[in-house]
């Protein structure tokens, strides 16, 4: 399968538009309210299946539609009496008692770059985009959390797995660079994963290390990095360099990126693949304080044979590394304040084209939830028989971004200003999905 979109874009050559995220080797530069009677989430783990997975072989099966609808998969009984799924998700299943399932999610915007946008950042476009576009007209989901969270001991705030690409839509925009996403660049199954950034380059102590940076703060008395102007670029730059430093310097930021110290039992339940591999980082790096976490899985785009490559090889490993990840978390005690989420950017069309494919289908979708006093085991909304729309308990996009930053403890009628000075709220509209509360 080629390593590219229905649009042309190479999933290897995302750029993020405006103010993207920020490595570190590449640039070394609250309001608190959460829903009456809620557990608040510490932290919160958003798997993007980037490119927009079928609800039919996912979530939302339709075993007695006609066949050109309900297509070549079986459904299997999950661990919740009268809740079925895909056959090929039989681990997923096994956990669906700690889980939320919400089927009645839909939006309008059918591209990769508007959904993606609408999804990733709470709001849609302000205008219709081209399908393959790269916009950002908003701040992220993640990068509202890092800057109304903030981070702590060194750690970044809302770190990005970067592999095969950046989210289009995830970096900060007119909130600036301080709130930009930290990249994940490499693929944490490889033997010889470590993060660069988070460990200082060799032939440098500790000692010369600060001896620089007080040579450093010593020559940085100009007025760009006095000047307390909020939106000066050269500041926010300089913010950007005070993170590095500080991730470089954390031992309890080297110790969460260390994914080698973990049991090779733990490893191969998550499963020896870069998905795997990156939601056990995911919880490693929650457990160790940071408050938001994208992990990609990229490739569900599929508009030809999509029942041999879900079955051959995207279903089997999202099964077996977002079950082992609800499962340690739950194990650990850790679901209990972790907000876990998966979700693409729309569903697929209800009819399998002539090319044994799915197309773009935002008016249906499946999104999983689960922990931060996600109640266990329900499913909410349905659509109807034949999965093309919303039956019961129809959602918007704005319903759930407005949950999520509720379950986050942050209030998203607050409003920012952008950069041309205009009051924007972080979702326009949106009430709270209450059976999530």
């Amino acid at each position: 399968m080629k390593n590219q979109y229905c649009d042309g874009v190479s999933r290897r050559n995302f750029v993020q538009a405006g103010l993207g995220g920020l490595g570190l080797s590449q640039l070394l530069g609250a309001r608190v309210l959460a829903a009456e009677g809620s557990p608040r989430a510490k932290s919160c783990i958003f798997v993007w299946m980037d490119g927009g997975p079928s609800h039919y072989e996912t979530f939302d099966p339709k075993p007695s539609a006609p066949a050109e609808i309900r297509g070549a998969f079986g459904t299997i009984e999950t661990n919740v009496n009268g809740v079925t799924f895909s056959e090929h998700v039989p681990q997923i299943a096994q956990v669906m008692d700690r889980l939320t399932i919400i089927r009645s999610i839909s939006h309008h915007d059918s591209g990769h770059g508007g959904g993606n946008h609408y999804l990733t950042t709470g709001r849609p476009t302000p205008m219709p985009v081209a399908c393959g576009a790269k916009v950002s007209f908003h701040p992220s989901i993640g990068s509202v959390i890092a800057k109304e969270r903030g981070s702590q001991e060194g750690l970044p705030a809302y770190v990005q797995f970067a592999l095969p690409g950046p989210l289009r839509s995830g970096g900060p925009n007119f909130l600036g660079a301080k709130y930009a996403p930290f990249y994940i660049n490499n693929n944490p199954n490889q033997p010889d994963f470590r993060m660069q950034d988070v460990t200082l380059p060799a032939g440098i102590s500790d000692v010369r290390s600060n001896r620089r940076e007080t040579l450093r703060r010593n020559i940085d008395t100009l007025q760009r990095i006095s000047d307390t102007a909020a939106r000066d670029p050269a500041r926010g730059l300089d913010s950007f360099y005070q993170q590095a430093l500080d991730l470089i310097t954390s031992p309890k930021a080297k110790k969460a990126f260390d994914i080698h110290t973990e049991p090779e039992k733990t490893r191969d339940a998550y499963g020896r693949t870069m998905v795997g591999q990156q939601c056990l980082l995911a919880r490693r790096l929650v457990q160790a304080g940071v408050p938001f976490v994208v992990v990609q899985h990229a490739g569900w785009d599929h508009h030809a044979n999509i029942f041999t490559y879900l079955k051959n090889r995207y279903l089997p490993i999202f099964d077996t590394a977002f079950s082992a990840l609800i499962r340690d978390l739950d194990e650990r005690g850790m679901l209990e304040d972790t907000l876990v989420l998966a979700l693409g950017e729309f569903g697929r069309t209800p009819t399998i084209n002539k090319n044994a494919g799915r197309d773009h289908w935002p008016s249906a979708m499946s999104v999983v939830a689960a922990g931060a006093g996600v109640p266990r085991g329900q499913v909410i909304g349905a659509t109807d028989a034949k999965g093309h729309s919303s039956s019961e308990r129809r959602l918007s996009v704005e319903d759930f971004s407005t949950t999520l930053f509720a379950k986050m403890g942050i209030d998203s009628t607050k409003f920012y200003h952008d950069a041309l000075g205009r009051p924007l709220p972080i979702v326009d509209g949106g009430k709270v999905i209450s059976e999530l509360m």
